[in-house]
């Protein structure tokens, strides 16, 4: 275990590593609920918020975030612990490398600024949502690409990438989702005065602008899903439209053909002279017939028009 002394000596920093077995009966100062839960989680467990604001003065939340998520490998994330009170912030190591923006050593000094536990804890969550914020720059380029892609080249692939990022865009709300909840359970535990922090306020303004950045994005997607879903449909009965036209265009060869095909003794067309060439002509008026019929209705439409010239 490693305990610093931040902001000249006004609150602590305790490092836990539990993978090594430390617990935090070895912490000073920790309320007996925190002990306990210390005491039954393992690194990397990803563990709901807990509170204790039984008793003023020693109000204290715990749980856990996730600072890291591949959003192709549900796995492949990381996870640090946390416990925190008026004065004690309690972790288990953090791999500052996770958190684009900085390096672990300008974590630390940013931290080593903040007067109080409750400070140090909201810089670490605000690094980490600016983490997540730069992944979601890469995520606005790819939807850029796709939002293009629909009309230029819209097949089964656009609308693969189109439920790849709805995907990705669910991994993001269910990251910043729990977040949200630790920054106002900071509120019910410690009291309103935490909202003067200028690191807290910092934050909340950083949560509150990933959050309608991930919105904005989900409403993005589910507008180009509804796109997909009018495309398909157009399509689909475009297919079926232009086989029942084919169908009852063939409809008189195949009943004539069905008639003249019978093999009764007494048929008195076998011997016409010109009956091949009558059965040919009654096949292509009533053929033309027919045709002609479903274009005063309208019914054949689109079909028999070239699609140059579409957009989509």
């Amino acid at each position: 275990m490693e305990t610093i002394s931040m902001h000249k000596g006004s609150w602590r920093w305790a490092r836990i590593d539990l993978e090594a077995g430390e617990h935090g009966s070895d912490v000073p100062g920790l309320p007996d609920p925190c002990i306990d839960w210390l005491s039954s989680v393992s690194a990397g467990d990803n563990q709901n918020l807990e509170m204790e604001t039984t008793e003023e003065g020693k109000e204290a939340v715990w749980g856990s975030v996730i600072y890291y998520q591949d959003v192709e490998k549900r796995e492949n994330k990381k996870v640090f612990q946390y416990i925190l009170t008026h004065d004690l912030l309690v972790t288990d190591p953090i791999d500052f490398d996770r958190l684009y923006r900085l390096k672990g050593s300008e974590v630390m000094q940013k931290l080593d600024h903040a007067e109080t536990a409750i400070e140090g804890f909201m810089i670490l969550l605000g690094e980490t949502v600016a983490s997540f914020l730069k992944d979601i720059d890469g995520f606005e380029n790819r939807m850029h690409d796709l939002l293009w892609q629909i009309k230029e080249q819209n097949n089964e692939n656009v609308l693969e990438r189109i439920m790849e990022n709805r995907h990705e865009i669910l991994v993001w709300k269910n990251l910043i989702i729990p977040i949200i909840e630790v920054k106002d359970a900071m509120l019910e535990a410690f009291g309103d005065e935490v909202s003067d922090g200028r690191n807290y306020t910092r934050t909340c303004r950083r949560i509150n602008r990933c959050l309608e950045i991930i919105e904005q994005y989900d409403d993005e997607i589910r507008q180009m899903t509804d796109l997909e879903t009018v495309l398909s449909s157009y399509r689909g009965n475009e297919i079926v439209k232009t086989l029942t036209v084919i169908t009852l265009l063939f409809t008189p060869l195949a009943a004539w053909g069905a008639l003249w095909g019978m093999n009764f003794e007494v048929m008195p067309e076998l011997k016409w002279q010109f009956g091949y060439l009558f059965a040919i002509l009654i096949i292509i008026a009533t053929t033309a017939w027919l045709y002609v019929y479903l274009k005063q209705k309208n019914w054949i439409g689109d079909v028999l028009r070239s699609p140059k010239g579409r957009k989509f």
